[in-house]
């Protein structure tokens, strides 16, 4: 295993999709084996859009720890915590938003674009622009120097990365980590049902916790090529989305038979959304059976939650008194 610290989180916001399952958490399954794995439920960073309705962060919070261990991370190889659970990560944040220029909050991309698109809630709050900032310190609190993004990922972490840099030449050089981008091979784009992009808030996902009938009663309403009016018209499988679906969960032989009598017109998409179907329900059937077990023994996520705190404690507490020291809170700076 490598030395370098990786860290990741979800907000949890709702249940795991497929969009989840295949775009991210796939590749922290690999990772944990990998590094130094460091895995968060990022519940304060939910607050920032959720603030007017907290009534599930909790929940959702634990669901996403048991999807994580129903899926095979290990708390043995990895450590899994909630955000909240770490007291640090504010007090850091605070000090890095003594050294961080507004305007650098106000070019961000991400603050921008969810502002235009996310139009049912309010987002005007402190809280949510001053995201950038508590990521960082999340970052920062634990000392990874890894973090794993894709490659249009990679410009959202040059912000961390300044702001520890202006900390550590404001202060003292070499006090904060600062993270380098670990290039991932993106994950699988998962379309929705309806074809655009996989998400809960546009009510086209198929979650990986839904019960098999209800998998099968998305999956025969899923979109299939627009231009494909009747049967005998030929389809176009890299336009389709139950097509692009199908080949996450099914057989390689089976998809390849599809794409052709697709192309072919010799199968109808009824056909194909009834196999589909049933290989969606195959393909996640020992992950909820996993998960099943895992509802029955509730105290396993505490366990690995209070294991996972104590685990990141003494690291957010050394990062603590570092910048304390170098800030000179405690006396002169040393």
């Amino acid at each position: 295993m490598s030395s370098h610290r990786i860290l990741t989180g979800y907000r949890p916001t709702g249940k795991l999709h497929l969009g989840h399952w295949f775009g991210n958490l796939q590749n922290m399954l690999r990772l944990q084996h990998d590094y130094d794995a460091f895995y968060f439920v990022a519940d304060w960073h939910a607050l920032t859009s959720e603030w007017q309705d907290t009534s599930r962060v909790y929940d959702f919070g634990r669901e996403m720890v048991a999807d994580w261990l129903a899926a095979g991370l290990d708390p043995k190889l990895c450590t899994i915590y909630r955000q909240s659970d770490v007291p640090e990560v504010i007090e850091l944040m605070t000090y890095m938003t003594m050294v961080l220029p507004m305007p650098w909050l106000e070019r961000t991309p991400s603050y921008k674009e969810q502002q235009a698109n996310i139009t049912n809630k309010d987002l005007s709050n402190v809280g949510f622009f001053l995201y950038p900032a508590l990521m960082a310190a999340d970052i920062a609190i634990v000392r990874s120097d890894l973090v794993p993004v894709g490659e249009d990922q990679a410009p959202h972490l040059e912000l961390t990365r300044e702001i520890v840099r202006r900390f550590n030449t404001t202060y003292r050089e070499g006090t904060l980590v600062e993270p380098q981008a670990l290039i991932e091979k993106e994950g699988a784009r998962v379309p929705g049902l309806d074809g655009r992009k996989m998400s809960k808030s546009y009510g086209n996902a198929i979650l990986i916790t839904d019960p098999p009938d209800e998998m099968r009663t998305k999956a025969m309403a899923c979109m299939t090529d627009p231009a494909r009016k009747r049967k005998d018209d030929p389809g176009d499988p890299a336009v389709c989305p139950l097509h692009q679906i199908h080949k996450l969960v099914g057989a390689p032989d089976d998809i390849a038979q599809w794409e052709r009598c697709c192309a072919q017109a010799s199968c109808g998409c009824v056909a194909h959304k009834q196999q589909f179907a049933e290989d969606l329900v195959r393909y996640f059937a020992d992950f909820q059976a996993r998960r099943a077990e895992i509802d029955e023994h509730p105290q396993r996520i505490d366990e690995v939650l209070e294991a996972g705190a104590a685990r990141v404690a003494p690291v957010a507490r050394r990062t603590i008194a570092d910048c304390r020291d170098a800030i000179g809170l405690d006396g002169p700076a040393t």
